[in-house]
Order: structure tokens, then C-alpha cells, then sequence
């Protein structure tokens, strides 16, 4: 078995492979099991995490070849202006409210952050690491990487904050009766960017809208901000 995984491991392809067999598992398990922890995200991770460990394969051979997936991210994210310029109008007539609940995600995030190095007594580094959390993985790793944060963790906790917002957006949103697909689209977007867009376009076109461009002014924001926050914790 080990000699079939060194094999395996050093096509670049074979990662490829492994992320897009186990994502499309975890879509059939999806649409076989109406419940909310049966995601496709949180399941293709889950079974990617099984088949490395049962197979042998270092994360980093893995990486290599996975890494071809990651670079569709950012022209995937750009896609997203395209529902978005289809809803301008409904942005225009929209465009203050939705500022301000992109700006209250953001400080709101901010605070939460702030608040749990406080109580934990951990350094700047660390605080640097967890504020682009709720941004999109390409921005927030320039990000932490420029205020001397852990990149890896940076990505670590993008993909656990995407991921869960992906998982529990329906939730959130009917408990707390959310219905106007416009604070869907910006709630989301701004908490839980591409990976909880994935979720809003799923209720809606303008909820994707909405989301996709709650992203992309969230990561500006915070980028613009970030070395402020950092500079006074």
C-alpha cells in the first residue's frame, strides 16, 4: 500500500482526484440527507482527511497537486460580479443598508476577535492570525502574512469559518427570521465569504448577489483596517 501511495502521491493529478471524487460524494450524500451537517464542504474535507491518513500520504504531496484546485479561486470569485451586475439596480436602491451590515459584520468580527485574545492573553502575532478569519482565503493569507501573523493557521481558520457558515446559514437565518434575500446575501458574505456565498446562491440569485459582493468590499475593508487594529492591540 505505501509503495502505491508514493506512487499516487507524486502525480499532481491524484490530489485533483481525491478533492473532486470527494466532494462529489459528499453532493450525492447531500441530496440523499436532508440535514444540515451533511455538506458537501465539511464532507469532501472529512473523507479527503480519511483517505490521506489510510493511504499514507503526506499533507504536502497532497498540497502540491491540490494547489492547481486553489489557483481557480480567485477568477471563481470574480465570477461573482456577474449575478451582482444583473442586481445593480437593487444594489443601488439598497446600497446604504447594505453597506451598513457589511460594516457591522466586519467590526462585529472584529470585536469577537479582539475580545478572545483579551480573555486568552495571547500576542499579537496570534491576534494578527485570527482577524481575516470571515475574509476570502486569497486576501486574508496576504494579510496575516503582511502583519506577521501564522499564515497556515490563517488559512486553517478561513476554511473552519467558511465552512461553518456554509453548514449553519439556513439555521441562523430561520431562527432568527431573517427573510429578505438581501441581509441573506450580505449576512453571509460578509461572516463566511466564497465558502457561505457557495450557500447563498443556492437560496437565490440575489442572495448570491449580495454575498459575492459582500466578499469583495469585506476583504477591503478589513484589509485597510487590519494593520490599525493590529497597531493598537
Amino acid at each position: 500500500m505505501s509503495s502505491i501511495a508514493e506512487i499516487l502521491s507524486e502525480s499532481l493529478f491524484f490530489a485533483v482526484a481525491i478533492s473532486l471524487v470527494c466532494y462529489g460524494i459528499g453532493c450525492i450524500i447531500n441530496k440523499k440527507v436532508k440535514f444540515p451537517l451533511a455538506n458537501p464542504l465539511l464532507i469532501s474535507v472529512i473523507l479527503i482527511i480519511l483517505v490521506l491518513n489510510l493511504m499514507d500520504i503526506k499533507y504536502e504531496a497532497y498540497f502540491e497537486g491540490a494547489q492547481f484546485i486553489s489557483y481557480l479561486l480567485t477568477p471563481a470569485t470574480v465570477c461573482l460580479a456577474v449575478p451582482l451586475y444583473e442586481k445593480l439596480q437593487l444594489l443601488k436602491d439598497n446600497i446604504v443598508a447594505v453597506l451598513a451590515g457589511i460594516l457591522s459584520g466586519i467590526i462585529t468580527s472584529a470585536i469577537l476577535v479582539w475580545g478572545v485574545c483579551v480573555i486568552f492573553t495571547l500576542d499579537e502575532s496570534i491576534f494578527a492570525t485570527m482577524l481575516p478569519k470571515s475574509i476570502t482565503t486569497a486576501i486574508g493569507m496576504a494579510a496575516s502574512e503582511e502583519m506577521g501573523g501564522v499564515v497556515n493557521i490563517t488559512v486553517a481558520m478561513i476554511a473552519i469559518t467558511g465552512i461553518t457558515g456554509n453548514v449553519v446559514a439556513d439555521l441562523v437565518l430561520r431562527l432568527f427570521k431573517i427573510k429578505n434575500p438581501v441581509a441573506k446575501g450580505i449576512a453571509i458574505g460578509t461572516s463566511s465569504h466564497v465558502m457561505g456565498t457557495s450557500k447563498a446562491l443556492e437560496m437565490g440569485d440575489t442572495e448570491g448577489a449580495m454575498s459575492g459582493l459582500a466578499v469583495a468590499v469585506a476583504g477591503l475593508i478589513t484589509v485597510i483596517i487590519i494593520p490599525f487594529l493590529v497597531g493598537i492591540y
